[in-house]
């Protein structure tokens, strides 16, 4: 890239890590503020924490808004990605297939990556920043050391250069990827107690399995699916959340 190029690049970035942010404080903003409206005293006594968990989290914008916002100008002004507009470029079946292709791909990449954070010296090193939130809040969902956030902020970025996908369809992961991540720590559950105890519920990751999670450590790993943690043996059912009332 010429001079031009590389500063509209990094102003490009600089603008993803600003949509990141406010996406954050947005999102984990309304669920927190649901949570309380229902539950009052949710987040008493957890001041500090959630002020640490919006720091580390702000940091995480950078480092997932940098790549994304670098790889969207290299899209829309240099062609490198495999993202279409035009619904007819391929089969309209693509487009929920992809989407559910890529939830795989990225839930198996963090199934494994969280799974080795939980080694004691990685754990120690990087993980234990995101489990320094006890109980997990709404602001944690991107509350991670810079080493943390750095093994999943190149996941989608990196699927647009292999996959052709419509920019639906990248929005509609990027917009997954924000509300599971808020939901599954903001500790209560937003999905019907039919769905999470039902045949559903035993195959889709939601804040009651999550929270056995941050309670046990070493079982529930997954994101989005609990097939790894059924197939490896480390899905160990459903939690409770510690306040009253639940």
């Amino acid at each position: 890239m010429q001079g031009n190029g590389i500063l509209a690049a990094g102003i490009a970035g600089l603008a993803m890590v600003a949509i990141v942010a406010l996406r954050y404080l947005a999102t984990s903003g309304l669920f927190a503020w649901l949570g309380e409206r229902r539950w009052p005293e949710l987040h008493r006594g957890l001041g500090p924490q959630i002020r640490r968990e919006i720091g580390w989290s702000l940091l995480s914008a950078v480092i997932y808004g940098l790549p994304a916002g670098i790889v969207a100008w290299g899209w829309q002004n240099r062609g490198w990605t495999q993202i279409y507009r035009d619904a007819s470029a391929y089969p309209l079946w693509w487009m929920p297939v992809s989407f559910l292709l890529c939830l795989f791909i990225h839930d198996t990449w963090f199934y494994w990556t969280h799974r080795w954070m939980h080694e004691p010296r990685v754990f120690r090193a990087i993980h234990a920043v995101h489990h320094d939130s006890r109980p997990p809040t709404a602001w944690a969902a991107m509350s991670f050391h810079p080493g943390e956030a750095l093994t999943g902020a190149f996941v989608i970025p990196a699927l647009v250069f292999v996959l052709p996908l419509h920019i639906g369809v990248v929005m509609a992961l990027l917009l997954t990827m924000t509300l599971m991540g808020v939901s599954n720590h903001m500790g209560w559950e937003m999905f019907p107690r039919w769905l999470v105890h039902g045949r559903a519920g035993r195959w889709l990751i939601t804040a009651t399995h999550h929270q056995l999670h941050h309670d046990r450590y070493q079982c529930n790993y997954g994101l989005y699916f609990r097939f790894w943690d059924r197939l490896c043996g480390t899905d160990k059912g459903l939690g409770t959340f510690r306040r009253s009332g639940s």
